[in-house]
């Protein structure tokens, strides 16, 4: 994955589209340091696919999501 800032992008657009297109690489782009978007190939390619995966925990939910909780389930700065 390639991170650059908005600043750089604007001006490498050209290389990093050539990249994105023939090696399948996947561009982050970053404002003021803070990733905002992130650019891959249009065709679905898996490796594409697999860098954004990559980037997210597992998640495991246990128990009924949709049971009611009571208040004292509640966390208490949003009682």
């Amino acid at each position: 994955m390639i991170t650059v800032n908005m600043h750089e992008a604007k001006t490498r657009l050209s290389e990093l589209v050539t990249l994105i297109e023939e090696k399948h690489e996947v561009v982050r782009l970053c404002r003021n340091g803070k990733p905002v978007a992130c650019i891959k190939a249009a065709a679905g390619n898996s490796q594409a696919d697999r860098g954004f995966r990559s980037e997210l925990a597992p998640l495991h939910l246990e128990g009924d999501l949709t049971a009611p909780i009571t208040l004292e389930e509640w966390p208490a700065d949003l009682r």
